[in-house]
């Protein structure tokens, strides 16, 4: 047990954490950008083009209620036919405060986020108030290429 002292000490002396990063910090505001594109941009307002600069080719979609969309391809068509082709109009609302943005590094250089959060969706029909139709929980995988962000996973789930 002595002996494994200085290599314990060591280890956790040498060892970088990386945890949450503070609402204030940069990277955060970045995905919050990011997202805002996701959803504000293509989900609400049906510009559905710009999820081909924003995901990733070998995108997944993962749903606790509609089951797993496979490719970039097949998320892009499903947005613009199934939530832009709807008789109303979905609204997506991030819940203020929710997101938290978790740094994911590789020898010390960051290489992705995790994005968790809370989204609200809401029916906007013609002469109606904008009514709440379920609340979700989001995990987003982000994948830094470059100098852009990129989405390859998404879990969607706790829809109630």
């Amino acid at each position: 047990m002595r002996q494994l002292l200085p290599f314990t000490l060591f280890a956790l002396l040498t060892l970088q954490c990386y945890a949450q990063v503070d609402q204030t910090d940069p990277l955060h505001a970045e995905i919050l950008r990011l997202d805002s594109l996701l959803f504000e941009v293509s989900f609400n307002n049906c510009e559905v083009d710009i999820l081909y600069e924003l995901t990733d080719d070998d995108f997944e979609f993962y749903h606790d209620q509609s089951g797993i969309t496979r490719g970039q391809e097949s998320f892009v068509e499903g947005i613009r036919n199934n939530i832009c082709g709807l008789e109303y109009r979905p609204l997506r609302k991030l819940v203020a405060g929710s997101t938290e943005v978790f740094p994911l590094y590789e020898n010390g250089e960051l290489y992705g986020v995790v994005q968790r959060g809370e989204h609200e969706f809401y029916a906007r029909e013609a002469g109606k108030e904008p009514y709440l139709t379920s609340t979700a929980l989001f995990t987003h995988l982000w994948i830094k290429e470059g100098d852009q962000w990129i989405i390859r996973r998404v879990l969607s789930f706790d829809h109630h």
